[in-house]
């Protein structure tokens, strides 16, 4: 039995390594297990049935809801191709995140500041998310992806390995990427897996599907419902099944006319 931190009374039914670093004033709820080596700094939240796994890094003023699962380790399928058995460093989890509940979030995984991960999302091994993003419920970030600041993923969205989503994109509900054009046939397929790039403030409707390699360029937008088979230019908006280019953006939605793109927001 370990006692919770700062409570002298209140015996824990939590199994705690001997080595694990925890600010005194941070607290974890009844039945978590916790790893050698991790670190939780100040002001931390963890709720009940949490598992953080060996070496995870958790900063201050972090919140992680009930069952949530961090740092855990890659399986792989005799079959696959993209996921290697390997040495990851450790799963982190910077300052003034919230972690809602079921989450999981891979070793190797680096979460910035003031994040939030919403319910039953899962983030996959050599992942980055730059700060203040949200990813929204239910989503699937795969392995070897990197999403950028302010980043806006809805619920339910699908962001397929090694993508790059740059600052400011917006994704909508449902949006399903993806990386092989060979749907999983031919050894052709072996050396040509390319995620999605999307550029910074690019936005994608809700229910589009990207096919694999291809671009949605600076402030473009794709619409609703749209099969992106071809890179799109930057500030112009697609639709369509295959998607044909539409028109221009309108200049009052571009980034550069939002004032968003110098502001440093603390």
């Amino acid at each position: 039995m370990n006692q919770v931190p700062g409570e002298k009374t209140h015996m824990t039914t939590s199994i705690v390594h001997s080595s694990i670093e925890i600010d005194e004033s941070s607290r974890y709820g009844e039945f978590c297990v916790i790893g050698k080596n991790v670190k939780i700094g100040s002001g931390c939240v963890i709720g009940h049935h949490v598992v953080l796994h060996d070496d995870v890094e958790i900063g201050d003023n972090v919140r992680i809801d009930d069952f949530s699962v961090l740092g855990k380790l890659p399986m792989k399928a005799a079959s696959s191709v993209v996921t290697k058995i390997k040495e990851l460093p450790p799963c982190y989890i910077e300052s003034d995140c919230i972690i809602g509940t079921s989450v999981v979030i891979y070793r190797g995984c680096t979460i910035g500041h003031k994040v939030l991960v919403a319910d039953l999302s899962t983030i996959r091994e050599e992942v980055t998310v730059g700060e203040y993003t949200i990813v929204g419920r239910g989503v699937a970030i795969e392995n070897k992806c990197k999403i950028g600041r302010r980043v806006k993923l809805e619920t339910n969205c699908y962001i397929t390995a090694m993508s790059t989503l740059e600052d400011r994109v917006f994704v909508a509900p449902c949006v399903a990427t993806s990386n092989d054009n060979y749907l999983g046939r031919t050894k052709k397929r072996f050396d040509k897996f390319c995620g999605v790039i999307i550029k910074k403030g690019g936005r994608v409707g809700l229910n589009a599907t990207i096919l694999p390699g291809k671009t949605i360029g600076r402030d473009a937008v794709v619409a609703a419902g749209a099969l992106v088979t071809k890179d799109i230019p930057d500030k112009h908006i697609v639709s369509g099944i295959p998607a044909r280019l539409f028109r221009e953006v309108p200049p009052e939605e571009l980034l550069e006319n939002q004032g968003w793109d110098d502001i440093k927001e603390k």
